[in-house]
């Protein structure tokens, strides 16, 4: 047996009496996400759904992005690191092996960056600024996959960020609502620019904020996206799949709930 067969025979085993690892291992967002994009990467008869795929387009989940953030010197006490995206869809080009960086192809018409979600919020911050939240520092990433590539926002016809999430999250508990607003957006990344006035790049980061930032958030789509909105979706297109995901999906809320407290403290 080959280690990739025996993964696959441990995993039959891991929602049984005698697992060898936590059910979460498998039944969690990350898997959850990838079977989605998996499935909408092979449909073309989605119309306008938000995670319809342009013709050419492609996913890949952990990508990692870069940000206008990163460190200029080191122990730069302004820095962040590459944001970790749960996955990407579009016209981009992943590093080789085991790096997961993000570029845009050549003449890219599509970018979306999604986030998956159970029973987790977005991130609060980074370490040298506790409010750019993970919305916020999300699309400050993207405005600067497009600088990178000097491709406008206007010339893509598909742009989005895009959080992926229970409906009790979204519409219950509303934890996306705000966060996901232009005017918290605006604000939040306006701010951590802010934290560089009378350093040598301050007009560097300024430029950035208003030739790229700006005429991206006037251009992307944000919203948050209920897995029971997405699965129908899938369930009224294909009946053998679309049933099959649905259990994956109600034995993924079983198993990560009764971790959500531990997460919420």
């Amino acid at each position: 047996m080959s280690p990739a067969e025996r993964i696959f025979e441990m995993l039959r085993v891991v929602n049984s009496d005698n697992p060898n690892f936590p059910a979460t291992i498998f039944y969690n967002e990350g898997w959850l996400l990838r079977l989605v994009l998996d499935w909408f990467s092979r449909r073309d008869d989605l119309g306008d759904f938000p995670l319809q795929f342009a013709q050419g387009a492609r996913w890949f989940s952990e990508a990692l992005l870069p940000s206008q953030f990163l460190a200029r010197y080191q122990r730069d006490h302004l820095a962040e690191g590459y944001t970790h995206a749960d996955g990407v869809v579009g016209h981009v080009t992943i590093g080789t092996g085991a790096l997961a960086n993000t570029t845009l192809a050549d003449g890219a018409a599509q970018f979306l960056v999604t986030e998956a979600k159970l029973f987790s919020p977005l991130s609060a911050g980074v370490t040298h600024a506790r409010d750019f939240d993970q919305a916020a520092r999300n699309v400050a990433c993207i405005a600067e996959v497009l600088s990178r590539a000097d491709r406008h926002p206007r010339q893509l016809a598909s742009l989005g960020f895009f959080v992926l999430a229970p409906t009790e999250q979204i519409e219950g508990r509303k934890l996306f609502q705000s966060l996901l607003s232009q005017d918290s957006i605006r604000e939040k990344v306006s701010r951590r620019v802010s934290q560089f006035a009378g350093s040598p790049d301050e007009e560097k980061k300024n430029r950035w904020l208003r030739d790229w930032f700006e005429p991206t958030l006037d251009r992307i789509k944000l919203n948050s996206l209920a897995w029971e909105e997405i699965i129908n979706v899938i369930r009224g297109k294909d009946a053998e799949f679309g049933p099959e995901l649905s259990t994956f999906y109600d034995q993924c809320l079983q198993f990560n709930r009764i971790q959500e407290p531990e997460r919420t403290q």
